[in-house]
């Protein structure tokens, strides 16, 4: 379906007069699902996005060749992309005093960057400082839904109840029995690829058909089996069969460079969260949608303590507004949400709003990547090629450290995203060879290369937060975030086992390594950022309720990866969808007996 144009509205066609029931901050999968959860029960709905709405159909061009771009898919002179050299050496902000008009983030090294150099912000009008942080932000209607990676894993009880289990940190306030009704709901509406392993540790899904491993993979799977661990099919966030109930969506039939050259689906078999949610959302009548809304300001009732609504400006005119509403449902991402938490202050809430406990900005967390390991399957050389490119995802492999036995050096455990095959851009890992011996090389060896790489837990601490600058602002006047933030000896420790372990694996399933990467990839690599206003039953350790709803604001609720207890190693899309659904049912049911007002 075509959706040039679709949904576009002008400032003048959004009523700021009106009071709303609720106004969202944010569209990425957090926000989409908020919208489409409370237009479902009825709920009147203003969603504000800070970017702008782009035609995605249009900048990702999934089957679009090499030799049919301009420059070979590279970007057009003046934009650069910061590299890893960048983030280790300098210090944010990364692109103060560039030479380059257009600085953007780490992703725009991935291949074929110039597809979506229009998704992620430019760093010079969003900077920030304090320690390294490698931040993506991705400012337009879906925010990072546009991009991600789709792994799509849920949490279990040893994630949920850490703490018991290892003696850390604090366990969340639910158990997995109180969000699995909510990942059913999410699975079954947007639908997920995925194979049963009947692992308690990572529970299964209501899987569509899951992604066919390769040959090397298969290997990989049987030798893992042997060694008591799991490698499954790439559990994607993917309609491979498709959803009759969206006319948005289209099922994945496995085409075009899907493997992060351009990062997104154009197709939208990938979810995201406009065609996933917010059209549908819209549909219904109940949402009205503004982008280009950079809110600066969480509003409050001087009488009554209550959120009012908000102020926000308009990225493109400058000229400030006020949005009201009922019940304000904060989905802005996690260091956003802490950022916009700690701008709104007044003189109920002088250190920022619903944040009487000093927690918001604190404890944050997410997942520490790096180590990692390449190498060959000697015997699928020169075999013939398969189409691997299509796919949306190889394998990964469960977490299999921490689960009933105890290592001796650090707690949590990791879990690894891999694959291998033939793709658009082949790998040429040790092709011997020059001219056309070089060529038949790289053929010969591109469906032989395979590799994995680690995503850890980080450990939740009070001591990695982020407040705000007290002089550097962004492009629109308002302060920016300050990181207060590194890895421990946990992260560390972790991160040396990681390299083992992967070395362990493709050496016992006979495959030939080619390299061993031991190194950590500047904090904020992994996009996974979470934590920053957990949820917790004392409203003096934590900012929010078990339903995300602030202890301090009983109509303000913050429904993104800010909310988590802990990080776990699994990826958390799926989760901050599945926790907002829960807690947004429960704002829709206390809304409507009165007790928001």
């Amino acid at each position: 379906m075509k959706l040039t144009g679709l949904f576009r509205r002008d400032p003048a066609e959004v009523d700021l007069a009106k009071v709303y029931d609720a106004v969202v901050i944010g569209s990425g999968a957090a926000g989409g699902m908020a919208a489409h959860v409370l237009t479902q029960h009825g709920m009147k709905v203003l969603l504000l996005e800070a970017g702008k709405k782009l035609n995605i159909e249009e900048e990702l061009k999934s089957t679009e060749w090499p030799y049919d771009h301009p420059r070979r898919g590279a970007m057009p002179p003046g934009y650069h992309a910061l590299g890893y050299n960048e983030y280790s050496i300098r210090h944010p902000p990364y692109a103060q005093n560039s030479s380059f008009k257009h600085v953007l983030s780490y992703v725009q090294n991935w291949g074929g960057p110039d597809y979506s150099k229009n998704i992620v912000v430019e760093e010079k009008d969003h900077p920030y400082t304090g320690t390294d942080y490698a931040w993506v932000r991705a400012r337009l209607l879906g925010g990072k839904t546009n991009i991600w990676g789709r792994l799509a894993l849920r949490l279990s009880d040893l994630d949920f109840k850490a703490k018991s289990h290892d003696g850390y940190g604090d366990d969340w306030p639910i158990s997995y029995k109180d969000i699995e009704p909510y990942y059913d709901k999410v699975d079954l509406y947007l639908g997920i690829s995925g194979h049963k392993e009947n692992l308690p540790h990572l529970p299964d899904s209501l899987f569509q058909r899951p992604v066919r491993l390769n040959a090397g993979e298969i290997k990989l799977r049987e030798s893992l089996k042997k060694m008591g661990r799991c490698l499954t099919p790439y559990r994607a966030g993917v309609t491979t069969d498709g959803l009759k109930h969206n006319k948005y969506r289209s099922r994945c039939y496995g085409r075009g460079a899907c493997d992060r050259r351009v990062g997104g689906c154009d197709i939208h078999a990938a979810f995201d969260s406009p065609t996933g949610l917010i059209y549908p959302a819209m549909d219904t009548g109940n949402m009205t949608l503004r982008t280009n809304s950079v809110v600066n300001e969480i509003l409050v009732d001087n009488n009554t303590g209550k959120a009012r609504g908000v102020s926000f400006i308009d990225s493109e005119t400058g000229k400030s507004y006020e949005a009201k509403a009922k019940v304000v449902v904060l989905a802005a991402s996690t260091l956003e949400s802490a950022r916009l938490m700690l701008l709104s202050k007044s003189r109920q809430f002088p250190n920022g709003i619903g944040n009487s406990s000093g927690h918001v900005g604190h404890n944050f967390c997410e997942h520490v990547m790096g180590p990692g390991v390449s190498g060959i399957v000697k015997d699928q050389v020169a075999k013939p090629r398969t189409l691997d490119d299509g796919r949306p995802g190889s394998f990964y492999v469960a977490r299999f450290r921490n689960v009933k036995d105890k290592h001796p050096d650090f707690v949590r455990g990791y879990g690894f995203e891999g694959g291998s095959g033939t793709r658009m851009y082949p790998e040429s890992t040790e092709a011997p060879g020059f001219g056309a011996s070089y060529k038949k090389a790289v053929r010969d060896y591109a469906g032989a290369v395979i590799g994995m790489g680690a995503f850890g837990e980080v450990l939740s601490r009070y001591e990695n937060y982020m407040d705000l600058d007290p002089d550097l602002k962004d492009k629109w006047g308002i302060p920016v975030l300050r990181f207060h933030y590194k890895f421990g000896d946990n992260e560390k420790k972790m991160a040396a086992d990681m390299a083992e372990t992967a070395k362990e694996m493709f050496e016992e399933a006979g495959i030939e390594i080619v390299g061993v990467d031991k190194n950590i990839l500047t904090e904020g690599w992994s996009i996974h950022e979470l934590g920053t206003a957990r949820m917790g039953a004392d409203p003096k350790t934590s900012v929010l309720t078990e339903f995300q709803q602030s202890h301090d604001v009983k109509n303000l609720f913050v429904v993104d990866g800010s909310s988590h207890v802990s990080a776990s190693c699994q990826n958390p899309t799926w989760t901050i969808m599945a926790l907002c659904w829960r807690s947004c049912d429960h704002l829709a049911d206390q809304f409507k007996k009165g007790n928001l007002s």
